[in-house]
């Protein structure tokens, strides 16, 4: 297994965004219900612009290879958590078992019970993305996103989708669902980048266009 360790230096003050505090906990934030998970039903599915969509039932997913990402992570409520060990299956390794179509730019993240969030397709190719099954040497419990939730540490920690469900590959950057209900489309928290009246123009007019377009689809 793979390890990959994401912060850079050891001094917390460099290591804490503006605008964030620090803590220990790791506090429970969720919009709506915690889902309940079927491992005979639950699958992870790949499609949109793919030459052949792919997916995985949950023994097959729990057969890939793993790594182990230590990172910080950082929530738009302004929390920062330092060095959580997360371990999953690197995003990469699903990326290379999917053949994109050339067009393909844009992530929307899917998850459960029907949520979703935007990422451009390089940052969620990062070495430390990972699809995370296990914290700090247990088991994700479900209100922190288990079975199953991404991890993008460079973003808001709102783009890390708990109970992630599928990857649909796009050409457009279609606002999800924090991202329709005011929060920034990209979420970089080192120039905090919180919510959607500090994006540029040109952002706000990319948005809107691409949730016309995939709405026409």
């Amino acid at each position: 297994m793979s390890q990959i360790t994401s912060p850079a230096g050891d001094d917390p003050a460099r290591r804490t965004p503006p605008g964030q505090v620090l803590t220990t906990k790791w506090p429970v934030l969720t919009y709506g219900r915690t889902p309940r998970f079927d491992p005979a039903t639950w699958s992870f599915r790949c499609f949109g612009l793919v030459e052949r969509e792919v997916s995985w039932t949950w023994p097959e997913f729990l057969a890939l290879a793993r790594a182990e990402v230590t990172c910080d992570i950082h929530c738009v409520t302004r929390w920062s958590r330092l060095d959580n060990r997360f371990e999953g299956v690197p995003v990469r390794e699903i990326l290379q078992r999917v053949p994109l179509k050339p067009a393909a730019r844009y992530v929307l993240v899917h998850a459960d019970p029907d949520y979703t969030t935007n990422l451009a397709l390089d940052e969620l190719a990062d070495d430390d993305a990972l699809l995370a099954l296990r914290h700090d040497g247990r088991e994700l419990t479900p209100d922190h996103g288990g079975p199953l939730r991404l991890v993008v540490p460079k973003l808001y920690f709102w783009k890390s989708a708990k109970w992630v469900r599928g990857f649909e590959f796009l050409d457009v950057n279609p606002p999800g669902f924090w991202e329709l209900n005011g929060y920034h489309t990209h979420a970089d928290p080192w120039t905090e980048e919180r919510y959607s009246d500090q994006e540029t123009n040109a952002m706000q007019k990319m948005r809107a266009e691409a949730a016309r377009r995939l709405r026409a689809r």
